[in-house]
């Protein structure tokens, strides 16, 4: 289970929908803890999904353009993390949208995820925010859905 509260589902909103049609992505920290994982700070990043970034990923269907692709340059992410660790905070998941595509992960999705994140995907039909789902990896590295609760602001 994944916990946040409303304003965070509501920043993960309005960055999707101010980034429609493409795809927004960003960075969500937070705690661990036998209960599972409580959202702290959401961070919008730039999208970096670029044609260079494509072949990187062997194996995958190479699409030329952010309305389908997002990526999270290796800079930031190592920035975030030294930033999470002087915080006390872990990075415990990525979000991202997809423009005009239900709330699932795709293939593309699933072969770049990391074991014990969250991917927080969110639907975005026609520039307005929808659905959005939570999923995790399993043993066999294949999204299980993860229940979200939405808490009252901390």
């Amino acid at each position: 289970m994944i916990q946040l509260s409303s304003e965070h589902l509501q920043a993960i909103r309005n960055h999707a929908e101010s980034i429609y049609p493409e795809e927004c992505c960003g960075i969500i920290f937070g705690h661990l803890s036998e209960d599972g994982k409580t959202v702290v700070e959401i961070m919008p990043t730039e999208n970096a999904w670029s044609p260079e970034t494509a072949t990187d990923v062997p194996d995958v269907e190479v699409v030329d353009g952010r309305r389908r692709r997002y990526a999270i340059t290796p800079q930031v992410m190592l920035a975030v993390q030294k930033e999470a660790r002087a915080r006390s905070l872990c990075i415990i998941g990525i979000y991202h949208s997809h423009p005009d595509y239900p709330a699932i992960p795709s293939e593309f999705d699933r072969q770049c995820a990391w074991q014990e994140y969250s991917y927080m995907i969110i639907s975005v039909q026609n520039g307005t925010a929808g659905e959005i789902n939570s999923w995790c990896l399993d043993e066999n590295h294949q999204f299980q859905p993860e229940e979200i609760e939405v808490t009252k602001k901390r």
